[in-house]
């Protein structure tokens, strides 16, 4: 199993925009250079790459909320 992480203090979002799909989803296989979420840093939006490669089991942030440094938001198989 894998954790994917926060790299900053920000926002979290699962999609590019309000209306667009989500970047990874329950089920959804990444590899290491798969976008799965965006972090809004100081008006920044900071494209998050999984880093690992596995499939997505547990979604652990809120969409729209706020995450930690470190703070753990996908969790992978």
């Amino acid at each position: 199993e894998a954790e994917i992480k926060s790299p900053m203090i920000g926002t979290f979002y699962r999609s590019p925009s309000p209306e667009a799909a989500s970047y990874a989803d329950v089920g959804t296989e990444v590899n290491p250079d798969t976008v799965v979420c965006i972090i809004e840093a100081m008006k920044v939006m900071n494209e998050v790459k999984a880093e690992v490669a596995g499939t997505v089991t547990e979604i652990c942030a809120d969409n729209g909320k706020p995450v930690q440094f470190g703070q753990v938001m996908f969790r992978l198989k």
